[in-house]
């Protein structure tokens, strides 16, 4: 069977972590295939809420194998608390028996996280994520295939040159290194492989794939809003690359959009609100960073950023989430379009500045009721226990999903109306 892609379509947090964690059910295994723990899925099933920032959503079903692929840049130190939090809290040990990490990931170290704590331009996590990437561009990464082969002397008097040239005060020592990676070793040695092969061999027996992406395509180092953005491909193109496994695999690509906009760190957002609309989405919808607490920045959708999206990953079909967050505003208003300059256009510009300056053009639509978590839960329940999809919703909330199934081209397949698992409605 070929291989599914779940990618965020806006500035990341779009759910995926809810949506991989339903597919997963048939799924045989889920891989990630960049980034690492600046990315945070959440998935809540009834009281419990779970988070993760390294683990594979598909942890929550026991007979789905995870990876953590090639195209990753990996935080031990946080893979090993997050494995035994889930393990604390009554999941299964998955060490040795079904999470494999790629002996072609890189390895984020101390020294890495020293380096993104100076950051004071791009609003990053400060994980190291970005140091990490960088010494893999320049050759100069640590791969858990190489954890043996390390000159742990070398290592520190280049790390400690550039924390110097950084203007960082903090330094590692040689010991220190070979006590990380001895360490790392030991806890990790029955996981480290070479996770493509897996997958190839996986696909050639017709299991199912899942590919989980992190952040959205407005992060995307080549395709996003540059210099505010991660550093590594988020889209389509690197899902497969990233995993190991040639993209003829994949057949499916799902994106995930909000039913209106949010973006953590800095950086322009044209359709940002400052007002009492702004502030009912950050509260209803909490609209804090899984991985740093952040406020999230909120407003309305944005046609232009989804345009954009599309055309780089081609979506085979949207999931739409959290739309139960726009209830209770009377009027609902819907990104078309920037006026630039004095002029309209209708694709993303490629400067930060340029962007900074766009002013949104909007349409405008009725809103409709809020309702209770318990409530939305109950309309989901309702439209899937009954095959009735979308027409069990009010019917501006079906109007809203109808025009911007329009106005994006690709059908929409599922609808968020909260955070649980099972409040998601699927098309009929």
């Amino acid at each position: 069977m070929p291989a599914t892609v779940v990618l965020g379509s806006q500035w990341g947090d779009e759910g995926k972590g809810k949506l991989v964690d339903r597919i997963a059910e048939k799924a045989s295994w889920v891989a990630r295939f960049q980034g690492g723990n600046n990315a945070g899925h959440t998935v809540v099933l009834g009281e419990r809420v779970l988070k993760f920032h390294l683990l594979p959503s598909g942890i929550t079903r026991e007979d789905c194998a995870l990876v953590l692929g090639d195209g990753m840049v990996v935080d031990p130190w946080v893979l090993d608390r997050e494995l035994n939090d889930w393990v604390e809290n009554g999941g299964d040990e998955p060490r040795g028996k079904r999470i494999f990490i790629s002996s072609r990931a890189h390895i984020i170290l101390p020294y890495h996280t020293y380096l993104d704590g100076l950051d004071k331009k791009i609003g990053t996590t400060g994980r190291g994520i970005g140091p990490a990437y960088a010494d893999k561009i320049n050759r100069i990464g640590l791969r858990f295939a190489e954890l043996d082969e390390a000159d742990v002397e070398i290592m520190a008097t280049r790390q400690n040159a550039a924390l110097a040239a950084a203007g960082c005060d903090q330094r590692v020592s040689a010991e220190e290194l070979s006590e990380n990676l001895s360490w790392i070793q030991e806890r990790f040695s029955n996981c480290i492989c070479d996770t493509g092969i897996l997958l190839d061999n996986a696909l050639k027996l017709g299991e199912r794939i899942v590919l989980e992406g992190a952040q959205g395509c407005l992060l995307d180092i080549d395709q996003g809003t540059y210099p505010y953005v991660t550093s590594s491909v988020t889209s389509r193109g690197n899902a497969g690359h990233g995993a190991g496994i040639h993209p003829g695999h994949i057949d499916t690509v799902i994106g995930i959009t909000k039913a209106y906009i949010t973006r953590v760190g800095n950086g322009a957002m044209p359709t940002e609100l400052y007002d009492a609309d702004g502030e009912h989405m950050g509260s209803v919808g909490h609209e804090f960073g899984t991985t740093t607490g952040r406020p999230r920045r909120c407003g309305w959708f944005d046609l232009v950023v989804m345009r954009h999206a599309q055309r780089v990953n081609g979506f085979t079909e949207i999931a739409l989430t959290k739309l139960d967050v726009l209830g209770g505003l009377d009027l609902l208003k819907i990104c078309v379009g920037y006026e630039l300059d004095g002029k309209e256009i209708h694709e993303m510009p490629a400067t930060a500045s340029a962007l900074a300056r766009c002013k949104p053009i909007y349409i405008e639509m009725p809103g409709f009721a809020q309702l209770s978590t318990a409530e939305w839960l109950g309309v989901a329940s309702k439209c899937n226990a009954d095959n009735i999809g979308f027409k069990g919703l009010p019917t501006p909330a079906q109007q809203y999903i109808k025009t911007l199934e329009g106005l994006i081209g690709v059908t929409i397949s599922s609808v968020g109306v909260g955070p649980d698992r099972d409040a998601t409605i699927d098309r009929v």
